[in-house]
């Protein structure tokens, strides 16, 4: 029988258990003895995950993100981390890197690690950081401590661990160090850990290595062949795992490594799967990912099956099988869910589902007893009867929608006059000064809030005093703007709990879960909607909530919108159609509410596409058509206005050097961007690119709890008028501060208002 296994579950629990045990602690509600124990207990439920499978993987866990993890594991924690003559706790070292403080508790704040999107997911990791002084040396207690967990329970242990190119591939030089210059040192470390884990009893060690399904250079080719080389005969059998995309051209390479065994994404290398299966040796494991591990749809066991039966053949008691990635990008339990529409249930599945899956499919392709038999039977015509459900549902198709995408015209997708045109009207307009302060949409969603919008959820209270209790807290947020200084005000979506989640609340083919946490980073958790059919909009969503704050205030405020490619990449996306016909269908539904806005009288409008640079594929040589319609349907939504109406997108940890030109063709009135965890450095770009239109350098950091001082802010906005002209920069925070309280919030946008008018003076 083909034997199972997970390459990672979600960490979050079914309720989003290490979320609320990881606040506590950092807002010393709980001392660490208290937090490890809810963690423990936490990954007993974990474990119990493992108990179907052939083995338990170790080092899937993590308190905050698995990429710091190994930067720990391998003594490559920033100096920053520990303070001097201070005998903390590891907890203390590892947050403070994460987050710029390990606690309320930490004294002395310092710069959190850069943070930046996990190939193109939604998930975040902490950035590594490598210069010519960097050593390596391994620390493996923690995961040796999990591994013996697991063994007492009598699991035949796999541990994860990142491999070691691809950990050197996350990471950023903080000098000219060229990062496979340090090869050599980090092998060291990773061979003093495979044979510490080989003399504690561990046979297989999983080596994740997706930089594998990028296009990389012979540098890194080689240097694949030589580190492999090196981990040989260390003592356990080295499983090299790839996922999020096809081999291609590294294809050869992988066949050449010594390996144990090689994992290989089958929903996204379908075709790859028989070719590796007859280029690896008798001896070696074939994994296939066969279980999609990034979205939540039921798996079509015809034809998994169909791929699989052969490849059994052939590889016989060499085959595995597994998720095609680590299963934290899905949601835990589907079984939770009681609101969803009871004819799309069956086409979903979650992790626990998706495990179960996987049994399914082991038990399909080597079935011995009659009961064994019945069972799978059973399984396999209840699925089949779900998938041909799916493709037959009236709820994938509105024809309606499908016409309008037949009526789009070209120019819908230009505005009616150029930059500079615009620029100057909307400054007589908007009566606007030198470095105009702002930020990015939302405010602190407050307990009070989210109290309020459970009661209402629940009925406890009615629709009215749901909006009044709104319109209080937009007043508020009013209020606040105006006391601190800013010049151009947002109303704080107080209404919203997410900022795609709640425009999927508002569009047609689009459905919201109950329970379908997803980590985003550390204790940041996310709802993905579901898209399940063609989508558009029946009604206004913003526009009475932004004439409402309008209406507190004589300054300008935006209206706030999310952008159809970070809705398409925040989102589980329908498998049945290309994501561009999905994502120009969200166009049209935005088009429509930029109008609806610009009718009711707002003149700026914000348009965010934190998640384009994400959707990016893998292989740079695919970023052409992704970008071509990824760019029009930005266009599409935002080109309809006057040339007066001032248009706004914001983007999320982007590394702008290479598509620069495209966001310049997105034409975008100003440009905001995360900036302060880099220090600028992302603002190199513009050194070599002339770019035309106005750009806010974020210049506060919302993911960590420190209140940046004045001089920091005005050195950070110096620096980028050396690249940008004074005349086109704004100041604001990089992010939304959803996630702040007000007690961060207020000293640090009145620093970033004192910085302005300090700047303005010179």
């Amino acid at each position: 029988m083909a034997k199972t296994h997970n390459l990672g579950y979600p960490r979050i629990g079914k309720n989003r258990d290490l979320k609320r045990s990881l606040e506590a602690y950092w807002n010393n509600d709980i001392a660490e003895q208290t937090l490890n124990e809810q963690v423990q207990t936490l990954r007993e439920q974990h474990y119990q995950t493992f108990t179907h499978l052939d083995f338990a993987q170790a080092g899937d866990f993590s308190l905050y993100d698995h990429v710091l993890d190994t930067s720990f594991l391998f003594g490559n924690a920033p100096a920053r981390a520990k303070r001097e003559n201070n005998n903390e706790s590891y907890l203390d070292s590892y947050f403070r890197i994460a987050r710029g403080r390990s606690s309320k508790r930490d004294c002395c704040p310092t710069h959190a690690g850069e943070m930046t999107k996990w190939f193109d997911t939604n998930y975040h990791y902490i950035v590594p950081e490598f210069s010519k002084t960097t050593t390596f040396k391994l620390y493996a207690d923690t995961l040796l401590s999990e591994v013996k967990q697991l063994q007492a329970r009598g699991l035949d242990v796999k541990p994860v661990v990142i491999g070691p190119l691809t950990y050197l591939y996350l990471g950023k030089s903080l000098d000219d160090t060229n990062k496979l210059d340090l090869i050599d040192s980090l092998l060291v470390a990773y061979k003093n850990l495979l044979h510490t884990l080989a003399e504690n009893g561990v046979k297989w060690v999983q080596l994740d290595e997706p930089a594998l399904v990028t296009e990389l250079n012979a540098d890194w080719l080689s240097a694949y062949q030589h580190a492999y080389d090196t981990l040989q005969n260390s003592g356990v059998k080295i499983l090299l795992a790839s996922y999020f995309g096809s081999l291609a051209d590294n294809l050869k390479v992988v066949t050449k490594l010594p390996v144990d065994g090689v994992h290989i994404d089958a929903t996204r290398a379908k075709h790859e799967v028989a070719i590796l299966a007859k280029a690896l040796n008798d001896s070696q494991v074939l994994s296939v990912g066969i279980i999609d591990g990034r979205n939540i749809w039921r798996t079509d066991f015809t034809e998994a099956l169909t791929l699989l039966n052969p490849i059994a053949q052939l590889k016989q008691d060499k085959l595995w099988l597994a998720p095609s990635c680590s299963l934290l990008h899905c949601p835990v339990d589907l079984n939770a869910e009681q609101n969803i529409h009871p004819e799309i249930l069956p086409w979903l599945a979650f992790a626990e589902q998706k495990l179960i899956e996987l049994e399914i499919l082991s038990k399909a392709l080597h079935t011995s007893s009659q009961t064994d038999q019945d069972s799978v039977q059973a399984a396999l015509a209840q699925n089949k009867r779900a998938i041909d459900q799916r493709k037959q549902s009236s709820l994938s198709t509105n024809k309606l929608v499908q016409r309008a995408l037949t009526n789009i015209k070209n120019e819908w997708l230009h505005r009616s006059d150029d930059y500079a045109t615009r620029i100057a009207q909307q400054q007589k307009s908007l009566k606007l000064p030198l470095y105009p302060t702002t930020t990015i949409g939302s405010f602190p969603q407050t307990s009070q809030i989210r109290k309020t919008r459970q009661a209402f959820i629940r009925k406890e209270i009615t629709q009215q005093q749901y909006e009044d209790a709104l319109k209080e807290n937009i007043a508020y947020c009013i209020e606040q703007q105006e006391q601190v200084g800013l010049d151009v005000l947002v109303h704080g979506e107080a209404e919203r709990n997410d900022m795609v989640e709640y425009f999927a609340g508002h569009l047609n083919g689009m459905l919201t879960t109950a329970y379908g946490w997803v980590q985003s980073y550390g204790s940041r958790c996310v709802k993905p909607p579901i898209i399940y059919g063609d989508v558009s909009r029946s009604n206004d969503i913003t526009v009475a909530w932004t004439q409402y704050a309008q209406s507190l205030t004589q300054k300008p405020v935006k209206g706030m919108l999310t952008g159809p490619v970070t809705i398409l990449n925040w989102s589980f996306v329908r498998d049945d159609q290309p994501r561009s016909l999905t994502t120009q269908q969200i166009a049209l539904a935005v088009r429509g509410e930029v109008q609806a806005l610009e009718a009711a009288g707002t003149g700026i409008i914000q348009i965010d596409e934190a998640a384009l640079r994400e959707g990016l594929p893998l292989k740079q040589s695919q970023w052409p058509e992704y970008l071509r319609w990824a760019v029009d349907a930005f266009k599409l939504c935002s080109s309809g206005v006057r040339r007066d109406t001032q248009i706004h997108t914001h983007m999320c940890y982007s590394q702008f050097n290479d598509i620069l030109p495209d966001i310049q063709r997105m034409d975008a009135d100003v440009i905001t961007i995360e900036t302060s965890r880099s220090n600028m450095k992302l603002l190199d770009a513009f050194n070599a690119f002339n770019y035309q239109n106005d750009i806010g350098p974020g210049v506060y950091d919302i993911h960590s709890p420190n209140v940046p001082e004045v001089e920091s802010i005005t050195n950070l906005i110096t620096q980028a008028a050396s690249k940008i002209p004074a005349q086109r920069l704004w100041i604001n925070p990089d992010c939304g501060l959803k996630t702040r309280d007000w007690a961060e919030v207020r000293p640090a946008l009145t620093n970033l208002v004192a910085a302005a008018k300090a700047l303005r003076a010179q």
